[in-house]
């Protein structure tokens, strides 16, 4: 018998003429039925021409003609996938994996399906196996980092993301999915310059200019971001349909920074959720509602974000959800006095040597206090990030475990982990020799025990706001942080967490006498001269008058990677105070908890006509 014409059909293959392919694969196969390779190439012409279901009969022949070919489980799995029958999907990429354990794309695709899934921690366990694999590879790289933040391990996935320079120029989704990645991990700019540069290379592509203009909003360039919804808008109807539910929630967040409020929530009320683990749509659209004063619809509303984002959080971290799991579980790592009384006394810098930390609990005003510093000259700040969480699960990975396994750690230990500090300091941002290091992370006030051991005379500025107005604030934040998101999806978890926290902060300031200044929200609104001032002492600022352009350099800087990056590039203002108030109803129930919290700093609610802090 005579071998099959493979060269036509391969020629077509390779210009991509699947029609061509097709046709002349079926003509071969009517002589040459089960070969392989035409079984193969009519499968994939038909994949591509979008008549799937024809192409997974196809694929299943093959897997009953070579059931130990890899490949072809592989492809099998894939096109069930496009078809949604995962279970059938899952079924053939664990056969497909079995036979090639070692193959990173059928790894990184099953991640793929598992993604899709929501089901975050063995997507990341699927897609970190191929990274093994294959480190290399800009695909593999990009799905793992978004496995990780998936699970919200975002330093894991910056750590990926590192070389990702290396890997332009990229093909045109997987740029669009590495710059989604970069604004995710707060490198707002890198993010921009890739989208802008997809644009250029496709201006036709809804998906790439919604994401433009999500960007734009997100560095605060509101301009632009109206621009490039006026070239949106210029796009054929039929075409801006494709992307249409993201395009909503842009439209939505732009209508809502405008003040046009109504057409903000119709927007959304119209468009829905993204999905079904969309819980941001909900964090969206009760911001709305709160903006509109429609209390009961807000806490509705933020009832069901929470409901979602629980859902979405128990796939990859479910035991803080146990019974009797504490909503802050690092708050209750505390030393003793006698324990620290054993600490050997070490050389370490002097407070001007040392950073400043800004700490609280979140939603106090610490983004507006960092943002002050900012524009000091002679001090230097950047985005939150969590250095000494990092500096933690390094020492545990020697087994030693914070705070109470400190006193093992000599001069040696503490000059190394200083200078760990430094680099990643230095890795986030450019580092300005002549100006101060602040470090801005409000939940830091946690991490007293190993910040005063390695920098013992450093000062703290405490943000402090009524008890109240932080608990709500953070009830309607849709937090990066998973621990932060999971202490705050019920009123009741949140309080417990902020007394934890204040608790801790408070047992161990009297252990260690840092030099701390407490600076209330509610006193930088009613006079932000003043307090600039008393930080400038603090500090010891020849000149504190920079702090007041903090509203000018918060615009001048672009990407502040905090939920408050809308409201620091205004001036102050009094819209958040005693905003608890209004919805004084969902509160009460949590005031006992925080009545110990709200008597230590001095804000009490009187059941008449409001807030009355005492004095």
């Amino acid at each position: 018998m005579t071998e099959p014409d493979l060269i036509s059909i391969s020629t077509a293959f390779r210009i991509g003429d699947w029609a061509e392919v097709e046709q002349r694969a079926r003509t071969q196969l009517a002589g040459f039925p089960q070969r392989e390779d035409l079984l193969t190439m009519l499968a994939i012409s038909l994949q591509m021409q979008g008549k799937t279901a024809e192409a997974v009969d196809i694929y299943a022949q093959l897997t009953g003609l070579a059931p130990r070919e890899s490949v072809h489980w592989g492809n099998y799995a894939m096109a069930l996938r496009e078809l949604d029958r995962m279970n059938e999907a899952v079924q053939a990429y664990t056969t497909a994996l079995g036979l090639a354990p070692d193959d990173a794309e059928q790894w990184i695709n099953y991640g793929l399906l598992l993604l899709q899934q929501s089901d975050y921690a063995a997507a990341r366990e699927a897609v970190l196996k191929a990274y093994a694999i294959d480190p290399k590879s800009p695909r593999i790289c990009i799905h793992a980092a978004r496995a990780c933040s998936a699970c919200r391990e975002y330093e894991e996935a910056e750590k990926i993301l590192k070389p990702w320079r290396q890997w332009l120029p990229l093909e045109d989704d997987l740029q669009q999915e590495l710059a989604e990645l970069l604004l995710s991990s707060r490198d707002g700019n890198a993010a921009l310059a890739l989208l802008e540069d997809l644009v250029r290379r496709m201006p036709g592509s809804l998906s790439a200019m919604v994401r433009l203009a999500s960007a734009y909003e997100r560095l605060n360039r509101m301009q632009e971001a109206e621009a490039a919804l006026v070239a949106i808008a210029a796009l054929p109807a039929e075409t801006r349909t494709a992307a249409s539910l993201e395009l909503a929630h842009v439209l939505a967040r732009i209508a809502q920074r405008n003040g046009d409020l109504d057409d903000a929530s119709a927007i959304l009320e119209s468009a829905g959720p993204r999905g079904e683990r969309d819980f941001a749509h909900y964090f969206n659209l009760a911001e709305v509602y709160a903006r509109q004063g429609d209390t009961d619809r807000v806490m509705q509303t933020l009832e069901t974000a929470h409901a979602v984002q629980v859902q979405d959080l128990k796939s990859f971290i479910p035991k803080r959800f146990e019974p009797g799991a504490h909503p802050l579980p690092l708050a209750e790592r505390r030393v003793t006095k006698d324990e620290v009384a054993h600490w050997p006394k070490l050389p370490a810098p002097n407070a001007r040597q040392s950073p400043v930390f800004i700490v609280g609990f979140p939603r106090s005003g610490t983004t507006l206090l960092e943002q002050m510093l900012d524009a000091h000259p002679h001090l230097q700040s950047m985005d939150e990030n969590p250095f000494f969480n990092r500096l933690s699960d390094q020492l545990e990975e020697q087994d030693i475990f914070v705070p109470h396994d400190i006193p093992v750690l000599g001069q040696r230990d503490c000059d190394e982990l200083r200078r760990r500090y430094l680099t990643m300091v230095c890795e986030t941002i450019p580092r300005k020799w002549d100006a101060q290091i602040v470090d801005k992370n409000p939940l830091n006030m946690m991490w007293l025990p190993l910040i005063h051991r390695l920098f013992p005379d450093a000062r703290f500025i405490l943000a402090l706001r009524h008890p109240c107005d932080v608990i709500l604030s953070c009830y309607m934040q849709n937090f990066r942080s998973s621990v932060l998101a999971a202490g705050c999806s019920s009123l009741e978890r949140l309080a417990t967490a902020y007394v934890a926290a204040m608790e801790s902060w408070l047992h161990h300031v009297e252990i260690f006498q840092p030099a701390v200044l407490a600076v209330r929200n509610e006193d930088v609104i009613a006079g932000v001269s003043g307090q600039a001032a008393a930080i400038g002492r603090f500090l010891e600022l020849h000149d504190a008058t920079p702090l007041l352009g903090f509203a000018e350099h918060a615009r001048n800087k672009g990407f502040i990677g905090t939920p408050s990056y809308t409201q620091v590039i205004q001036p102050v203002n009094s819209k958040g105070m005693d905003r608890w108030l209004r919805y004084r109803e969902y509160i009460e129930p949590v005031l006992p908890i925080l009545d110990s919290m709200m008597k230590r700093w001095g804000y009490q609610a009187t059941p008449a006509d409001g807030l009355a802090r005492a004095q």
